[in-house]
């Protein structure tokens, strides 16, 4: 994985911090030793380690398109062979999580990619990611970690009402929500509508990827008309006034993920980032990684980018993190524990 550049904090600093994950993607988390070893034990024909890390990384020389990063996926959705690959991938990204300080992750898997190498059920699929989120918990006990089932906006409804009734069946196990993520650019959230409804009205809390490739108005649709939890990246939510002054009222948390939105192409440069903006709008922002394994970051990085590249103070870091904390699908008392950890560690480093 990429060291960041020094800069005036090294990067151990943030690496210290205590930190709170909500938008990371079980199918962006994938070792790439892990990627290699399977390809050899699968027979999966992948003609060399650097032929493999372009296939499933970003890398500085390809197009920063939304196009090029959701090719990534593509690849990966021939790795997941077995009951023991899928279950092994999900205690290694939550492993992976825990070594970054991770103190509680909110980790989206995809039942139908997941379930398509294989054709296994997606019921088969969600068991195995909570076992091994089960695993992972007890063998990193530093961090705690939840689920959240993602459906594509670009596949049916019917595959969306699957996912969602199949999640609802196993709260209390694991999953605390539902995402719809997808192909923002060209396709609607709309048809949507009813399943993510239902859902929340079983006990799902719900969070849409909106703003992200899609304009200001998705963020928009996705306050007032799906009345979601929260926003999965949002950026572009500061193309509208009217869109800015909404989200400020409703207080939605947004999850931006900073290089992510640079490598996707929904800004040109890791520098013009809106994240200080959106900060001096009041809109409540989440700093999270998206898919550190293809992004090849890590959520310290992200902190060290906010603050060393776009200005941010530890002050406002620290606020940052809370806030995250604050917005987690955890019951209340859960997470108002959660909230009073983070401050107590961080008045180890970072006093108020």
């Amino acid at each position: 994985m990429n060291r960041p550049l020094t800069t005036s904090r090294a990067y151990e600093f943030y690496q210290a911090l205590p930190k709170v994950e909500l938008h990371r993607h079980l199918e962006g988390s994938l070792r790439l030793e892990t990627l290699i070893e399977v390809a050899r034990a699968h027979g999966i024909n992948i003609m060399s380690t650097g032929r493999l890390r372009e296939l499933v990384q970003i890398n500085d020389s390809e197009p920063m398109t939304f196009q090029n990063f959701l090719s990534k996926f593509a690849t990966l959705r021939l790795f997941y062979r077995t009951p023991e690959i899928i279950g092994r991938v999900t205690r290694e990204a939550i492993a992976d999580a825990a070594a970054d300080n991770v103190r509680y992750i909110e980790l989206r898997f995809t039942p139908v990619a997941l379930a398509a190498s294989r054709d296994f059920s997606m019921a088969e699929v969600m068991d195995w990611v909570i076992e091994g989120t089960e695993e992972a918990q007890k063998a990193n006990p530093n961090i705690k970690a939840g689920l959240i089932a993602s459906f594509n906006r670009h596949e049916s409804v019917a595959l969306a009402e699957q996912v969602a009734q199949l999640a609802v069946e196993r709260l209390g196990k694991g999953i605390l929500g539902l995402d719809i993520s997808g192909n923002e650019a060209e396709f609607p959230m709309s048809p949507f509508k009813g399943v993510l409804r239902e859902a929340q009205e079983a006990g799902l809390h719900i969070t849409a990827h909106a703003g992200e490739w899609g304009g200001a108005g998705n963020v928009v649709e996705a306050i007032v008309d799906l009345k979601v939890d929260r926003i999965g990246h949002g950026v572009r939510v500061m193309e509208d006034e009217l869109a800015i002054d909404l989200a400020r009222q409703a207080g939605t948390a947004m999850e931006v993920c900073v290089t992510s939105n640079y490598q996707s192409g929904v800004v040109p440069g890791l520098k013009d980032h809106p994240l200080p903006r959106m900060l001096a709008e009041d809109l409540n922002v989440t700093i999270n990684t998206d898919d550190p394994r293809i992004s090849q970051i890590t959520l310290s990085n992200e902190y060290r980018v906010a603050c060393e590249e776009l200005g941010l103070s530890l002050s406002t870091l620290r606020g940052r993190v809370l806030a995250a904390a604050k917005a987690t699908f955890l019951p209340v008392n859960q997470k108002q524990a959660l909230v009073e950890q983070l401050k107590a560690e961080f008045d180890q480093v970072i006093p108020q």
